[in-house]
């Protein structure tokens, strides 16, 4: 059907896989693999913020963030990354893809060098200045989620788009990786050089002055890769969907295309007029909650349950981390010690545990379907946690280490391969082009709501390391996650249909073509009456 009305739509759609796709995954992956990097490294230096910051000799203990500190600390850039998700992805329909693609990755070069520096020598404008330009960090980082999803679907073809989609957001469990390995790197190089004593030996330089310019360090290497990434974004063209359909302009998406892709499309001025026409409907319309309401409802509440589970994961590394022998307590480290140590951690759980189950997501999204991925990861997700949840104090012993292990990684592992990625690429394709980057901006916002629910909320519940509470905490996510397991039959399977036979452009382009075509034919027979 779209391939009878559009040339340019059914050229993008059955374009072979070329190059340049390829220099489009990488473009738009080295964003989230900034964009990882920069939420994820604060967890490697929190603990050595709090030994900085908030050491207090009467307590005779390693410095500690309070709670409501650590919150926000770790939880500001969410709400930055919400309210970035929500404006950039509503800007990314108005004005283009192209021209606020740029504006997200200079926001989060300026904001990541700015976050490692301090206004002041308190701890109170420390911390103040690095929540501020977190959060703004944050802000720039959500432009991202929508703008690389949809721009990453509109130039794909529909055998390989899923893949290519999964593939950007696979740069994240990279980042992850990196985030790890940079802290760890960074650590361990002044550890050699300044390396203190252990806390129980001296209490006063078991944290290193030099520490200071550690978590500095780390959280400013974050706008290299964006810095890196910056020309090559620029020099992308618009997407032809959005030349054509939104912009109205066949010629141009025609030469645009042309010059990157391999293919010839012929610029249909007329049809593309009547297309634009046919789908002028906005979000807010009684058309657009007809056709696409259950399926923003879906992609909504999956996205939200999934992140409360995902962000929620980091609660149980307090246990296993020691549980492996891979961090030592507190006060028998000095204080870089433990920045390594926690860094090594995360990396290796990264590398093994959540690293493949990204890309069997790329690998298979193609041949088993988003669908039944996304029914699989949040099955297997709630049934791994429930047990967790159920055996949580007999497993966090060290006889039982390696099954704990195996268990905690096979959460990541299902959630990447699974509701982690689907959640991502799925809003991608459900929506017609005209709000295609809003939608999927609401339903990552979405998420980062449920990240929120995790940082200020279960994490909360469970800081204090309470076996009971952890417990019910783990029950309580497997339940949301099956909750995510219901609530996927919201959304349809996407594999191998082009974007606007998913959206339904293309039939609601031929019914109205059909409609003109039968009132010019009463307007014939009028005449030959």
């Amino acid at each position: 059907m779209a391939s009878d009305n559009l040339t340019v739509l059914n050229a993008l759609d059955t374009a072979r896989t070329q190059w340049y796709h390829v220099t489009a995954v990488v473009i738009a992956g080295m964003g989230f693999f900034t964009d990882a990097y920069d939420l994820f490294c604060i967890t490697t230096v929190s603990k050595l913020l709090g030994r900085l910051y908030y050491y207090d000799p009467a307590t005779h203990a390693p410095g500690k963030l309070p709670h409501s500190v650590n919150n926000w600390v770790t939880g500001v850039a969410l709400v930055g990354t919400l309210t970035g998700q929500l404006v950039f992805g509503w800007l990314g329909d108005k004005l283009g893809r192209k021209k606020v693609y740029g504006l997200t990755l200079i926001l989060m070069v300026i904001c990541a060098l700015c976050s490692g520096l301090s206004f002041g020598y308190s701890r109170k404008v420390v911390i103040g200045t690095l929540c501020f330009f977190r959060f703004w960090l944050g802000f720039g980082i959500g432009g991202d989620y929508p703008l690389s999803a949809t721009i990453m679907s509109e130039y794909a073809n529909k055998r390989t788009r899923g893949a290519f989609i999964a593939a950007v957001f696979a740069m994240q469990g990279v980042g992850i990786i990196f985030a790890g390995l940079v802290s760890m790197i960074v650590s361990k190089v002044f550890l050699m050089n300044f390396g203190g004593k252990a806390f129980t030996t001296d209490e006063v330089f078991s944290t290193e002055p030099e520490a200071d310019y550690v978590w500095r360090i780390v959280l400013m290497l974050g706008a290299l890769p964006a810095l890196l990434t910056y020309y090559w974004r620029m020099k992308m063209p618009e997407t032809g969907r959005y030349t054509a359909i939104i912009e109205g302009n066949a010629k141009q998406a025609a030469i645009d295309m042309g010059k990157v892709l391999d293919i010839e499309i012929q610029a249909e001025g007329e049809k593309l007029a009547k297309f634009k026409a046919a789908n002028a409907y906005s979000l807010l319309s009684n058309e657009f909650f007809m056709r696409h309401g259950h399926h923003l409802l879906g992609t909504m509440t999956t996205w939200f349950l999934l992140d409360i589970a995902f962000y929620s994961q980091n609660l149980t590394q307090k246990d296993i981390f020691p549980t492996m022998g891979l961090v030592s307590n507190a006060k028998n480290i000095s204080a870089l010690r433990e920045v390594f140590e926690t860094s090594r951690a995360m990396f290796v759980i990264a590398l093994l545990g959540t690293f493949p189950g990204y890309w069997f997501t790329v690998f298979f999204i193609e041949k088993i379907g988003r669908f039944k991925i996304q029914l699989m990861g949040f099955f297997m997700m709630s049934v791994f946690m429930a047990i967790i949840g159920v055996k949580y104090d007999y497993l966090k012993t060290k006889e039982h280490k390696w099954t704990f292990a195996a268990l905690y990684g096979l959460t990541f592992f299902f959630a990447n391969f699974g509701p982690n990625s689907t959640t991502f690429v799925l809003p991608a394709e459900l929506f017609p082009t005209r709000v295609r980057s809003t939608c999927h901006a609401l339903s990552a916002a979405s998420g980062k709501a449920g990240a929120m629910v995790s940082a200020f909320g279960v994490q909360q519940y469970t800081q204090d390391g309470n076996v009971h509470k952890i417990k019910k905490a783990m029950l309580f996510l497997a339940f949301t996650n099956m909750l995510g397991f219901c609530c996927t039959f919201l959304v349809t399977e996407t594999k191998g249909r082009s974007l606007e036979e998913i959206s339904g452009e293309d039939e609601k382009q031929n019914e109205t073509q059909m409609k003109s075509n039968r009132t010019d034919s009463g307007r014939q027979d009028d005449g030959w009456d």
